[in-house]
């Protein structure tokens, strides 16, 4: 027994070096219309990569012309999951919103899902995938 071991603190080392989460992303319907309020559904399909439960959040961020509320004045939106176990899968389903002022072309949404330490507060390891969505 360490002296670590008396305060509770835990090796993470090894878990910090691997790719904690494997990401799957699609939309439905697969573009969005421009100039109207509308919107689509971003699926996301997170799998735990790592050998033990791990406390998970995700955020989501969107650019400038789109939203994730009907008036496209929110830009990020976090979920927190609470533990996710070795091997389990989530999936979120975030609608992500174009307003009157949407142009067309490509934007790039963000996704980011983090693991945490003990708390929300502590950032362990992330990892970070862009996804484009074409307005129409």
């Amino acid at each position: 027994m360490g002296i670590f071991d008396i305060f509770g603190k835990k090796d993470v080392s090894d878990s910090t070096k691997k790719i904690p989460f494997s990401i799957k992303t699609f939309f439905v319907p697969v573009r969005l219309a421009a100039h109207k309020v509308d919107s689509v559904d971003l699926h996301i399909l997170m799998k735990n990569m790592q050998e033990e439960p791990v406390l998970t959040s995700i955020v989501v961020e969107t650019p400038n012309g789109l939203g994730l509320d009907q008036s496209g004045i929110s830009k990020v939106k976090e979920t927190r999951f609470g533990y996710l176990g070795k091997g389990e899968e989530k999936e979120v389903i975030v609608p992500i919103w174009g307003t009157v002022t949407t142009e067309q072309g490509e934007y790039n949404i963000v996704i980011t899902i983090y693991q945490h330490y003990r708390t929300y507060a502590y950032v362990l390891n992330s990892i970070k995938k862009g996804i484009d969505i074409r307005v129409v």
